[in-house]
């Protein structure tokens, strides 16, 4: 759907400088974008590099360990349906953990490997599980503390306070967080007559 939003988009673009007779903007455009896209490629390497370093001695320092810990209560809230001892929670809190701090790149692993254990107690295969939609709802639209990525990009772009989105950034995150929990809870309140009704 995605890829045909796009082609869309530059279809459009060609017919609408066609009309106009300034076609050659369009190639300008083209040339300007891909050189920006590389030159901010190139500029974020660094600066990805050194959040993700920082980041890494937080985690060998055992914070993310100590914010699992935190987030274990909140855990067992979300996802009553995997058991205790499951080694999924173990990978759902380290994903919700490198979230909050804003290790996207480390969250993705973590996060596929609750999906595996997720899946394994899955009753139905071919169906995504209650929990499987809770960890992807909440991988989404995750709280974040530090947006890492965000502010290489302002950083990037020579930002005068590059910084200053974190704020503004945590209250995103938190209300899209809070709305995707509201919204999950609301599903499965719904869900369970019918599966009920079912059984």
């Amino acid at each position: 759907m995605v890829n045909f939003i796009w082609l869309f988009f530059i279809v459009t673009g060609f017919i609408a400088a066609a009309f106009q007779g300034r076609i050659e903007l369009v190639t300008e455009a083209v040339f300007d974008g891909a050189k920006s896209g590389v030159t901010v490629c190139f500029g974020l390497i660094s600066i990805m590099v050194f959040w993700l370093g920082i980041m890494r001695i937080a985690e060998d320092a055992g914070l993310l360990q100590k914010l699992a810990v935190l987030l274990r209560p909140v855990v067992r809230f979300l996802f009553p349906s995997v058991p205790k001892d499951h080694p999924a929670i173990g990978y759902i809190m380290s994903n919700m953990s490198a979230n909050i701090l804003g290790l996207g790149n480390a969250a993705t692993p973590m996060g596929i490997k609750a999906m595996q254990e997720l899946q394994k107690l899955n009753p139905s295969k071919d169906t995504a599980s209650p929990a499987m939609c809770t960890l992807l709802a909440l991988n989404t639209a995750s709280i974040t503390l530090i947006p890492t990525t965000l502010i290489a990009i302002r950083m990037s772009y020579s930002s005068a306070n590059p910084a200053d989105i974190v704020g503004t950034t945590l209250l995103a995150t938190v209300v899209s967080t809070l709305a995707a929990v509201l919204v999950d809870k609301w599903y499965r309140k719904r869900s369970t007559p019918i599966q009920s009704g079912k059984g």
